[in-house]
């Protein structure tokens, strides 16, 4: 039972980020699709930030809710409906007719993300309550997250690849409550939305065998659960640690989302696919450029996995929380700003197909990704039982997906302003986001020093209720 625990645990985790990180993707070939602009125009680079961030605005304030669900709902039960919503989500946006189709699905995909992150978590935290096994299960299930985003790099290269070959997408016109039609019955975008419904499969089937917090369900049976409550969190036990992690989480999130997610529009102002495109149909340009942002996206996601597995190895080992997060805080802020505002701007390659900025995102994805995995194991300990859900969806939809999330759109409109000098739009946008992760990763930096220490156990728990938990499980 703990194994499949786990199995279930991975596979929400999984595609959570597989869904998430799709968008770097999807989104451009499919504003070009659906309205027609140019990458680099201001109706192009509008649109990127609104699919970037007005979903993220949704799964914040829904994700919010979702949270204060689990506390009063149990953590199974939002857990499975959640991640049913992002799948069936995503599979519904490649039918997509029109941009705010698409807009909508993607919406909806980011509130069964956001739910599901909290819900997972909190799961975990109360099933493997002993403090050495809590810590490596919350450690080596999220590790599934960055195999889930080098799943999507590696689904969105095989549908880049064989889209011609795939069954035509189309829709019936008495589905069509959007309107429109679809213009390109084979674009690769399509085809990636659509393998979001994959977790769905075996979650359906698992999910009888799934049990529910032991500790929750100790407590609602006996009537003494709390109600959660938002005001709760800036009591004056908590003010400290909620600010403080919202902080963070959203610098986290920004530093992703604001230059990592980004990569596919420096692609193009790469001399080595300048060189393959020259002269070329711009349909194949597209098709170059989209194969190989799919090509750093898989060593950006190899970087997180590395990153969230030393993650897991330092947690046990390292007992400040705050020295354990410098580890990778203090070389981001020094080398991502170096590789997004110089080295993607001035990509050199090393010999075997392989380039500087392989070396660079490896590294800005070890760093960056890592830190999400500290949250997960973080967040469980410095929140009670009756508020766990729901002060862990505040940090991460409130700090990280409202907040953090935003910086997408500011990369994107610092891009598209006056202000950045540079000739070309890819070569704005790499700058643009060297100076976003530089702020961002600052400002996390200056907030973990006043990062409260948790306590080895999880509050509201003792050695005697771990051990009888997990013999429950």
């Amino acid at each position: 039972m703990q194994w499949l625990i786990c199995v279930i645990a991975s596979i929400g985790f999984a595609f959570d980020i597989y869904e998430l990180l799709m968008g770097q993707f999807v989104f451009p070939p499919a504003i070009a699709e659906l309205t027609g602009a140019r990458p680099g125009t201001p109706e192009f680079q509008s649109w990127v930030g609104k699919l970037f961030y007005i979903p993220a605005v949704a799964g914040g304030i829904f994700g919010l809710l979702g949270g204060w669900l689990t506390d009063r709902l149990g953590r199974r039960r939002v857990l499975t409906w959640s991640i049913l919503l992002y799948a069936i989500s995503a599979f519904a946006a490649g039918f997509s007719t029109s941009i705010w189709m698409l807009l909508f699905f993607r919406c909806t995909t980011f509130v069964g993300v956001c739910v599901e992150f909290v819900a997972a978590v909190a799961w975990l935290a109360e099933l493997f309550t002993q403090h050495e096994r809590r810590e490596k299960v919350l450690g080596y299930t999220q590790a599934f997250s960055s195999i889930g985003g080098l799943l999507v790099a590696v689904a969105n290269g095989l549908a880049v690849k064989y889209a011609l070959s795939l069954p035509a997408i189309s829709m019936p016109d008495w589905l069509n409550i959007f309107g429109g039609a679809i213009k390109e019955a084979h674009a690769p975008w399509r085809y990636t939305l659509m393998s979001g419904i994959i977790p769905a499969i075996p979650l359906i089937i698992i999910r009888p065998f799934l049990p529910e917090s032991p500790a929750w369900a100790e407590k609602k049976a006996k009537g003494t659960l709390r109600r959660p409550s938002l005001a709760e969190l800036f009591s004056p036990e908590l003010r400290q640690t909620t600010l403080v992690t919202t902080v963070m989480f959203a610098c986290s999130y920004g530093a992703a989302f604001g230059a990592i997610q980004q990569v596919p529009q420096m692609v193009p102002g790469f001399p080595q696919v300048r060189a393959q495109t020259e002269g070329k149909p711009v349909p194949e340009q597209k098709k170059i450029a989209q194969a190989t942002a799919a090509n750093y996206g898989k060593v950006q996601e190899v970087g997180g996995l590395v990153g969230r597995c030393l993650l897991a190895l330092l947690v046990l080992k390292i007992v400040s929380r705050q020295s354990l997060l410098r580890v990778f805080q203090v070389p981001g802020l020094i080398l991502t700003p170096i590789i997004f505002g110089i080295i993607a701007v001035h990509n050199t390659t090393l010999g075997g197909g392989v380039t500087l900025f392989h070396v660079g995102i490896f590294l800005a994805g070890l760093l960056t990704v890592a830190q999400f995995s500290f949250w997960g194991n973080y967040l469980p300990r410095v929140y009670p039982l009756h508020l766990r859900g729901t002060g862990e969806s505040f940090a991460a939809n409130i700090g990280g997906r409202l907040v953090g999330t935003s910086f997408a759109w500011v990369t994107n409109t610092l891009a598209a302003s006056t202000l950045i000098t540079a000739g070309t739009a890819p070569a704005k946008m790499a700058y643009s986001a060297a100076i976003v992760v530089f702020v961002v990763y600052a400002v996390g930096f200056a907030a973990s020093f006043w990062l409260p220490e948790p306590k080895d156990e999880l509050p509201e728990a003792t050695r005697e209720t771990a051990t009888r938990s997990e013999a429950r499980v």
